[in-house]
Order: C-alpha cells, then structure tokens, then sequence
C-alpha cells in the first residue's frame, strides 16, 4: 500500500489533516509498560503514524495477559514483551521506529530512556515508577500521560510540566504496600485498559499537534455502570516536584531495597515506604490467588512455583527465585507499590 494512502482517514479529519499527520511522523513517543494500557497505546500510536515509539518493560508474556493485552498470542508466551510487541507492531507500520527495551525502569536510566522524547505514556501498574516517570518529565519538562485500568474502571490525567498540576500534586504520597488493589488480586474486565489506553493515545496525539483542547482535568470512567468523571485536580504551590524541583524518586533517595538470599534461592524486597501492613484486607485479596497462611507476624501466600513471606512492615522475602526483577514483578502484582 503506497505510505500517502496509509493515512488518509486522519489527513480528512479537520483536527489532523496533512499537515499534522506528517508533524506526527517526526514525533518520538515512549511508553512505559507493555501490559494491557502498553499494548492499546503502542498500537493506536503506529497505526497513527509516529515516527518512533520505544516500549520500555521488563517482563514476559503470560498465558493470563492475553485476556486483554492486545499484542500478544499463544506464540508469544514467555516472549520479553517489548521483543513480541515490537515484531508485532513492525508487520502493522514498516514506516515507524520501533524501539524495544527489555529492562527494569528505574532512576538510573529513565533519563536517558525520556530524554529524546516529545511525549511519556504510562503503560505501567506500578505507583513507584510513576512518581519516577513524574521526576523525570517535571526535571526535563516533557509531557507525560497518567493512565490506570482495575476492575471494570479506569482513570486517565495528563502532567504537562509548568502548565498543569504533576502527579504529586495528585497523589502526594507512595501508598503504602498492600493498600491498592491490583489485577492481580481484584481482576480487570477485558474492555477497561482498551477504553483508557485509547483515551491516553488520544492526548498522546494532541499534545504532538500542540493542540489547545488538551484535556486538563483528570478523567474516570467505569465501562461496567457507564459513570464517567471530570475532576478538576488542583495545583499545590508547595509540591516538592514541581513546585520546588526536588526530585526525590529521580535522586534514588526513595527506593525498594532488594537484596538477593542466594543461599535460600529467594529475594528479600522492602518498600519504600515503611508502614503496618493490614494482613486481614491482604489475606482477603491473596486467597483468591493461592494458599494463604496468616501467622499473624508473617503472612505466607503460595502461587504457582513462588513462596511470598510477608511481613507488617511491608518487606516480603519471594521465595523460588533469584531473578530481582521477576521478585519485582511478583510483589508488585500481589502486594502493590
């Protein structure tokens, strides 16, 4: 198919034209997660025509991902999923820059990661990389693009640096461990990650053609009751990120310890954030996922080959593995930055 025919439903819209389709092709975008928000805006940004889009994650294709990461097949199951994302999205637009990175996001590399970047998407469900991901678009004022799907609903915000309030501004603090449900532990209806996903490729796309009517407020949708909210979220003068350019994320000030108990074949995470864990609301979510014992000054979940021991103070020892990264997939999923 000749490259002026690809596009010529967009070159029609009034809202992109000609004009704006060849300004997306010079366009760099990175995303984030390669999970069910990651694959809805990877593919919605190259059927569209940016010119490089870079998929940042650091875990494998699941047989449970399937059900709404919308990439992947039964061929791509133990695939880094950024390797099976790319070679899926090179057979929809040869003419896009697809630029996989399999590896942990963290604060040593996210600034190389953003730094040749127009716009930041969030493909993530993790809430301390998000605060990175904020440190780091605030520091080097680059837009970026919040986004969240649990259950049957979803949330969507954008942090545009100097001219809307940042993620901080929203949620002040890292929650504590255990205190956020994931879907892991609560599910998440197919639809909800493609109805964000698409709103956040949206204002992806709007933000590249510098448009005016960029959404400003935060967005929540529930597919399942059909709500939807507009929600005005107000800057704080006083935010340590973007009111004072303290960026403790990006300093690594503020991060999980990890250490690896080679001798025990596990590895021992610790939060950010010290806290009381609640074991009775974390048995409840953990029992609908594997065999849970409640010692009261342990709580141990058993999934599949891995042993999670956790402990009041957040701090799990993962046992069945020497992989952090994979540790760091397993807590995440089943405990919750």
């Amino acid at each position: 198919m000749p490259i002026n025919e690809r596009y010529t439903r967009h070159e029609l819209l009034s809202v992109i034209g000609k004009k704006g389709q060849e300004q997306l092709a010079e366009n760099r975008v990175l995303i984030v997660g390669c999970g069910a928000l990651g694959t809805t805006i990877a593919n919605n940004l190259v059927r569209s025509g940016v010119g490089l889009v870079r998929i940042a994650d650091r875990d494998i294709v699941e047989l449970s991902n399937l059900q709404r990461q919308m990439l992947f097949d039964e061929n791509d199951i133990g695939s880094p999923k950024a390797i099976a994302a790319a070679c899926k999205l090179e057979k929809i637009n040869s003419s896009v820059i697809i630029e996989p990175v399999v590896d942990d996001i963290n604060y040593r590399n996210i600034e190389d990661l953003i730094k040749t970047m127009d716009v930041v998407a969030d493909g993530t469900d993790n809430m301390l990389i998000r605060f990175l991901i904020n440190d780091a678009c605030v520091k080097h004022a680059i837009p970026w693009v919040y986004g969240g799907a649990i259950e049957t609903y979803g949330m969507t915000f954008n942090i545009i640096p100097s001219r809307t309030p940042c993620f901080k501004c929203f949620i002040p603090d890292v929650p504590e461990p255990g205190a956020l449900p994931t879907c892991d532990t609560v599910g998440v209806l197919t639809t909800i990650p493609a109805i964000i996903g698409s709103l956040q490729s949206t204002e992806v796309l709007k933000i590249l053609l510098r448009k005016k009517d960029v959404n400003k407020n935060l967005i929540t949708y529930d597919v399942w009751n059909h709500s939807f909210e507009s929600i005005q979220i107000k800057k704080n003068p006083n935010c340590e990120c973007c009111g004072k350019h303290y960026f403790e994320f990006l300093n690594g000030k503020l991060k999980e310890d990890i250490i690896s108990l080679c001798e025990k074949g596990a590895i021992q995470i610790s939060p950010v954030k010290k806290t009381v864990v609640s074991f009775d609301e974390l048995e409840k979510k953990l029992r609908h996922v594997g065999e849970v014992e409640n010692r009261k000054v342990i709580l141990r979940c058993k999934i599949q080959n891995y042993e999670l021991n956790i402990f009041q103070n957040g701090r799990a020892i993962i046992m069945g593995t020497n992989d952090k990264n994979l540790a760091k997939s397993l807590y995440a999923k089943y405990i919750g930055f």
